[in-house]
């Protein structure tokens, strides 16, 4: 079709979109910000007040918080009153902006808009040349992930995720070995120590900073059953056994996915489970139409979960992996017991329990 015959009104339509994705986009960025100088924190906890105020109230500079409110004002995020010069954040948009939100945070998902574009020259070179852009250059990456995830495991870890593994929690109270493989700065491992501190856990991480953050952490909470290893997961072997290991959102990272589920299966004693987390989504995209994320999910994957696995040489699986190759490749590994859980606190991933039979 020529540019004489489009239809007009499609094109007028479209264009629209395209000048508020635009908008949005430069509002992630934004939202970015609000999140991290904790503007969102300090507006959800005060009425309206002046920029002035508002600014004071932050610790911050006036005339940048000015700027911000402005944005958010015309973003429809922030209300105005023009006559008293002041800005109120409304409590239902606070619900989603807060850190008293908890896993219903989006703001903080926010950060993924600038982490991502740092890497954007990369990423387009990867596009002409194939190959990939490798974890080091994600510096801010691994914070981000704890941030995200500390959200939900703080709300949900003990008393609504692991009871999903059937018979777990009796377990874990009268004593297991356990181990989080793709442990990241440790969060969720300590979580666990100090709520089973019968059982023995240990966070596997390639991170020497993520491990260092790990071990600090419990040595703040005196946790003497959890310990941390610098460790390749894909290395994990049969001569390590553990009664329950878990993995959350790492899966899909991994240059040789299919080994490290492979591995994974040998190290889990026959009577132990496998509790992996990971986005969830379908392995089709036709069905990813409506999935509220999905677009966001598809670009995270572009510019960081696929190219870090290429970049290894890897399989490049991508964020968007999906449930129906999970679940294959989960069975080719060797269980041959998947179940597929969700939790209403956690929109964003699904839980699989595993186990070999």
């Amino acid at each position: 079709m020529s540019l004489g015959e489009m239809d007009q009104s499609k094109a007028e339509a479209f264009g629209g979109r395209m000048v508020g994705l635009l908008n949005d986009a430069m509002l992630g960025l934004m939202l970015s910000v609000g999140h991290r100088t904790e503007l969102f924190d300090v507006m959800a906890a005060m009425g309206p007040g002046t920029s002035a105020e508002i600014a004071e109230r932050a610790g911050l500079d006036e005339r940048y918080v000015r700027e911000w409110l402005n944005a958010m004002t015309v973003g429809r995020i922030v209300d105005h009153d023009g006559a008293a010069s002041t800005y109120v954040l409304p409590a239902e948009h606070a619900a989603f902006l807060s850190r008293a939100a908890g896993p219903n945070n989006l703001a903080g998902l926010a950060q993924n808009v600038s982490l991502m574009g740092d890497v954007e020259d990369e990423i387009v070179e990867c596009f002409r040349n194939g190959g990939g852009v490798p974890y080091s250059k994600y510096p801010k990456f691994q914070q981000l992930m704890a941030e995200t995830s500390a959200e939900v495991h703080d709300a949900s870890l003990v008393d609504g995720i692991l009871p999903m593994v059937d018979g777990m929690i009796e377990r874990l109270h009268s004593g297991i070995d356990v181990c989080d493989v793709g442990c990241g700065q440790g969060h969720a491992v300590n979580l666990m120590a100090a709520a089973f501190p019968a059982s023995r856990f240990t966070g596997l991480d390639f991170s020497e900073e993520g491990i260092a953050a790990g071990r600090r952490e419990a040595a703040d909470k005196g946790l003497k059953n959890a310990t941390f290893e610098v460790h390749d997961i894909a290395a994990l072997d049969d001569s390590m056994q553990f009664d329950l290991i878990t993995a959350f959102d790492c899966i899909h990272d991994q240059a040789d996915p299919a080994k490290v589920l492979h591995n994974i299966a040998q190290a889990v004693r026959p009577d132990g489970a496998f509790l992996c987390v990971d986005v969830a989504g379908s392995s089709t995209v036709d069905r990813n139409m409506d999935l509220p994320l999905g677009p966001t999910l598809y670009s995270v994957s572009t510019f960081h979960c696929m190219t870090v696995s290429l970049a290894q040489g890897g399989a490049g699986l991508g964020t968007m992996w999906g449930e129906e190759l999970a679940n294959e490749m989960l069975r080719d590994a060797g269980f041959t017991d998947v179940e597929t859980k969700k939790i209403p606190e956690d929109f964003f991933n699904v839980y699989y329990v595993a186990r070999k039979g």
